[in-house]
């Protein structure tokens, strides 16, 4: 029979390892917390320089912006209408500038269309047409999710081998970086009317260190894009129509 003084100090004793237990088990979690913390720091001003080395001296104006045969314009968000959403259109009126005054020759719109009721290339086709752009001008790409896959569709299935970036001014070094390292010698032009929507814009703008950090991994683990399919000649043929 154990003796309830032996007991009660036997039960102290247990109290006293699991809470020495469960101290050590969050002075490690503190600690692994504050590692990781460092290391995605790290990693998102890594990939802050990465991304504008690879864009240096490749971001110009509409006016200024060199030729190229093919404008890539990246998807963002459409309306529930249809119409695309002011940081989507600003997109598509640069893209215009640059047909309308011979910059490019044919205009890519890349976006999201994974579900059937959401279609950001059709709305963006429909603007360009709306406002001027031969319909056999503009072609589309469904399966643009991100800016990788856009830039590695454009590419593999599209066949560009040289294009104009265009999305919002904060996205777009990270936007010609990928597009170069995935094998398209972009260049860029960035919409800078959408800063009027201050709030929308600097929460997108802050997005940009952990987009950044993503990038940087699609490139070094050269993934393959959500969707491939067979190769498609429709940049092809809008180029060679007059």
């Amino acid at each position: 029979m154990i003796h309830m003084p032996i007991r009660a100090a036997a039960l102290a004793r247990l109290r006293q390892i699991r809470k020495n237990g469960r101290g050590r088990w969050w002075r490690r979690a503190a600690v692994a917390g504050a590692v990781g913390a460092v290391l995605l720091v790290a990693a998102s001003w890594g990939s802050v320089s990465w991304i504008r080395s690879g864009a240096e001296g490749r971001m110009h104006t509409a006016q200024l912006v060199p030729d190229t045969p093919v404008a890539l314009v990246l998807g963002t968000r459409v309306q529930p209408d249809g119409t695309p959403a002011p940081f989507l259109t600003a997109r598509l009126e640069i893209a215009r500038e640059l047909y309308a005054t011979g910059k490019v020759q044919a205009i890519l719109v890349s976006g999201d269309n994974m579900r059937q009721e959401y279609n950001e290339p059709e709305a963006m086709q429909r603007w360009l047409i709306e406002h001027g752009v031969p319909a056999d001008k503009v072609v589309l790409d469904y399966a643009g999710f991100d800016t990788y896959d856009s830039c590695a569709r454009a590419k593999r299935i599209f066949g560009v081998d040289r294009a104009t970036l265009v999305t919002q001014q904060f996205h777009l070094a990270r936007a010609v970086t990928v597009c170069r390292h995935v094998g398209v010698d972009a260049v860029g032009v960035g919409d800078e009317t959408a800063r009027e929507y201050g709030r929308t814009w600097q929460f997108a703008a802050a997005r940009e260190y952990g987009a950044g950090v993503k990038a940087a991994l699609d490139v070094l683990s050269g993934r393959d894009p959500v969707h491939l399919g067979p190769r498609e000649t429709g940049v092809h043929d809008a180029l060679r129509t007059g």
